[in-house]
């Protein structure tokens, strides 16, 4: 009950763990939780609570930090002949795979004044070997061979960020949580109103019971207390004790000027407006609490807020009007200041700008109004077309784009629009699935036609369509594939939409494409894809039941030995030019 968390996630965790250690089927494989969120949302404590309440032992993995060294381990290791290839230590990754079998296999010692009659546990992972995020596939060695001899419930918790450096996708990708049957619940920050309750019951019972060290903060300080954390329980309770001691004068008057200003500001808001704004610039404007951290915000949430853009009506006597010719230009005042927005998304400006190039237009109602909104994002894409100066031009792009793309949907002009907007997805850029693509057939073309030293640009715009239109028997079922893929436009079939992906408002930014660290292993096994694709595309091709799987989905079949004679040549072939031989002077 004193948990900050949701109530459905705490629901959500106990009803996973009832499943798994109580109903737990003998033959039944194993079972793996990942727990994710920012950090500071009660991922730990609802786990160590709730097996608590449910008599669960928790058998925890911590990394390994110190090692019992002797003088003569030190002595040889920095001795005048030592090159420090002899390090007394075993690596991570085997005492953490040798942790996993013993806490499977055998239950935990009894200590004295402890009941025995208790056999349910589970291993809880929160500190991850540093050798898994260099090397995820040796952990996904080892959890293949726990899931199948698991006798008890392993969970993860993973604390991610707002960035796409993402730990999750890094160490637990799509394909593993299938293959495993790895269930995932993600935890949210902690709103504000569950933070205020667990401050202020905290801040009552320290008061209580330590008058004379502490002192209690009134309710101004908690709510900037609760302002400056973005979600993070821990960070406000370590604040909360900070601040909350009597001995420090520095403290002491840092926060009755605080909130002073706090105070200050709210009587100018109360007095201009008469009432209280929902505006996210009057937050941005307050100074952060003690231990403070950077807001953030997920991209879903982000393009909402410049989508949907809401305003607050503007009194006529309050503001200046516009004249009568510049009137169709006239709006409400903006509750979000939209470069505030781009910068708490931690994402770039191009980046940025291409989510909201993908999804602006299910929100405008008028032609002319996506003709100026059109205008602006192409002006935003030539403020970073320089690659010299685009770190630069970023941010001026992204204001660019956002307030460009705001102010062009008049629908949205005013406070009240007319008409009620509903809900509508919002969806990835199709440029990632095109850029993919791309690669791809880039690394296909180098690794096929390789002895051609060609660039791969122009394997697939000279050479290819040339190649296409030759007779040159060709015995290279993976070249035929591909020259049919790349070297011909399709006549005869239309162009469909590509699918578009949705997105959710857990979704980092950045795909998996560009954030891969293994750089150049990745475009290696990018490659021998491209080129088992296109091997296999042949096969594809040649039965009835499935679609030609290309880029372009090419309206012709090629035989099996060359490419298809094209029209000009099936011409000569019918008249049956003959072409005499001479020898040339």
């Amino acid at each position: 009950n004193d948990l900050a968390v949701q109530k459905k996630k705490i629901e959500e965790v106990e009803t996973w763990l009832k499943m798994h250690v109580f109903q737990r089927q003998p033959k039944q494989g194993g079972s793996v939780l990942l727990l994710t969120g920012p950090p500071g949302c009660g991922k730990t404590a609802t786990i160590q609570i709730l097996a608590k309440d449910l008599g669960i032992q928790v058998q925890e993995w911590t990394n390994p930090i110190s090692l019992d060294f002797t003088k003569e381990d030190l002595r040889n290791m920095f001795g005048h002949d030592s090159n420090f290839h002899t390090f007394p230590s075993q690596a991570q990754a085997a005492l953490f795979q040798d942790f996993l079998l013993r806490a499977n296999k055998y239950n935990k010692l009894q200590m004295l004044g402890e009941s025995s009659e208790n056999d349910k546990k589970l291993i809880l992972i929160e500190d991850i070997p540093n050798q898994f995020y260099r090397d995820p596939s040796s952990l996904h060695g080892i959890l293949r061979r726990f899931v199948r001899t698991s006798r008890c419930p392993l969970i993860f918790i993973i604390s991610d960020n707002f960035s796409g450096d993402s730990n999750q996708r890094l160490l637990f990708p799509t394909e593993i949580l299938e293959e495993l049957c790895i269930y995932n619940i993600s935890f949210k920050p902690v709103a504000p109103t569950n933070m205020m309750k667990v401050l202020n019951r905290i801040a009552a019972t320290e008061a209580s019971m330590n008058r004379e060290k502490n002192y209690a903060l009134d309710r101004t300080s908690l709510e900037l207390l609760c302002r400056g954390c973005s979600g993070d329980i821990r960070s406000a309770i370590n604040s909360l004790q900070f601040s909350s001691m009597k001995d420090c004068s520095l403290e002491k008057e840092f926060w009755s000027r605080k909130k002073r200003s706090s105070t200050l500001k709210c009587e100018a808001a109360a007095v201009s407006k008469g009432r209280k704004s929902k505006s996210d610039t009057s937050e941005d404007q307050e100074i952060q609490a003690i231990g403070g951290k950077d807001a953030s915000i997920f991209l879903f949430h982000a393009l909402g807020k410049i989508i949907y853009c809401k305003r607050e009506p503007v009194s006529e006597p309050e503001f200046p009007q516009l004249p009568a010719h510049l009137s169709e230009y006239r709006r409400d005042t903006l509750l979000i200041q939209p470069e505030d927005i781009v910068e708490k998304s931690h994402m770039s400006g191009s980046m940025f700008n291409l989510y909201l190039h993908q999804n602006y237009v299910d929100f405008f109602s008028d032609i002319d109004d996506v003709v100026r909104a059109s205008e602006y994002l192409s002006t935003a894409d030539v403020l970073c077309s320089n690659w010299s100066t685009r770190l630069v031009m970023e941010k001026y792009s992204a204001s660019v784009a956002t307030r460009g793309v705001i102010h062009s949907n008049t629908s949205r002009a005013f406070a009240h629009p007319q008409g009620g907007m509903g809900f509508r997805p919002l969806h990835k850029p199709q440029w990632f699935f095109i850029n993919k693509k791309y690669q791809e057939n880039c690394l296909a073309a180098k690794s096929l036609f390789s002895s051609f030293c060609l660039p791969p640009e122009c394997l697939q715009t000279e050479l290819l369509p040339y190649l296409a239109m030759l007779a040159n028997p060709m015995r290279n079922q993976a070249q035929i594939a591909f020259i049919q893929d790349v070297g011909r436009l399709p006549l005869k079939r239309h162009f469909g939409r590509l699918k578009l992906e949705a997105l959710t408002d857990k979704d980092p930014g950045i795909p998996d494409l560009f954030v891969s660290s293994e750089g150049d292993r990745a475009d290696v096994h990018a490659m021998e894809t491209a080129v088992q694709t296109e091997k296999n595309r042949t096969n594809e091709n040649e039965s009835d039941g499935f679609p030609l799987s290309s880029s372009q989905c090419s309206g012709s079949e090629l035989p099996c030995s060359q490419p298809q004679p094209v029209a000009a040549q099936a011409v000569m072939e019918e008249d049956e030019l003959k072409i005499e031989e001479y020898d040339s002077d």
